[in-house]
């Protein structure tokens, strides 16, 4: 899709329901009700029940962090500091002050597009690492073919996460006016080419977009007649993200 026609549907749609969150942390309530039918982590597809992570159920092993690593967590795709270190607020005292005064941050931060369901370990050695390709093989984390490169400060996706987190990294790009870099852009224009939409990824979309009040265009339009409301009631357990 021309970016100039996604960045149109991305400003003309739908205002937001009244249950779309306005905080990360009331985002992270809803996220648990968004999955609970499909309770499966992004990167390694761990099946999870609370906040618990069964690690044995996709082969999982931990690269340092064992209590980490069975710890569910909702991480942002695109990262915090991605979406703010270029932000003035940002300058001034961070992410909690941008959470604070910058109301595009804080929407950007909660926007639910952005949150997916992660082992702790995985969320943590990402950190703030661009997405992208590496010649590193997946050995880091047992039959997890994830890959974190931490000299090059670049983690590489397992192949059936890179056209989701791809679609995630552009949807937000054009919806916050965030200034990726030319090869970060090329890697996920590519990849979006490469990897098609999933099933799972549509699903997620219809789920995501009835809260948000809007799909990502990159992935289709939502079908807001299917949607039925959503409470914030969401797991009171505490997570990270």
């Amino acid at each position: 899709m021309p970016r100039l026609l996604v960045l149109f549907c991305l400003l003309v749609a739908l205002p937001a329901f009244a249950d779309a969150p306005k905080t990360f942390s009331a985002a992270k309530k809803i996220a648990w009700r968004l999955y609970a039918e499909r309770p499966n982590t992004f990167y390694c597809q761990c099946a999870y029940s609370g906040n618990q992570v069964d690690l044995g159920s996709c082969g999982y092993s931990p690269r340092k962090q064992l209590r980490r690593a069975q710890r569910l967590e909702w991480e942002h795709v695109v990262p915090a500091w991605v979406i703010g270190h270029q932000r003035q607020c940002w300058q001034n005292g961070g992410r909690k002050n941008c959470t604070r005064t910058d109301a595009t941050f804080k929407a950007a931060e909660a926007d639910l597009h952005n949150l997916v369901p992660s082992i702790g370990e995985v969320n943590g050695d990402r950190s703030n690492y661009a997405l992208g390709m590496l010649s590193d093989k997946p050995t880091q984390y047992g039959a997890c073919p994830m890959v974190v490169n931490f000299k090059a400060k670049t983690a590489m996706p397992p192949a059936h996460a890179r056209g989701a987190a791809a679609r995630i990294y552009l949807y937000m790009a054009e919806r916050y006016q965030l200034r990726l870099s030319k090869l970060d852009r090329r890697t996920y224009e590519a990849w979006n080419r490469q990897y098609p939409i999933s099933e799972w990824e549509r699903w997620r979309n219809q789920q995501v977009g009835c809260v948000m009040g809007h799909g990502n265009p990159y992935v289709g339009t939502i079908d807001l007649g299917r949607c039925s409301p959503l409470r914030r009631a969401g797991n009171p357990q505490r997570n990270s993200g």
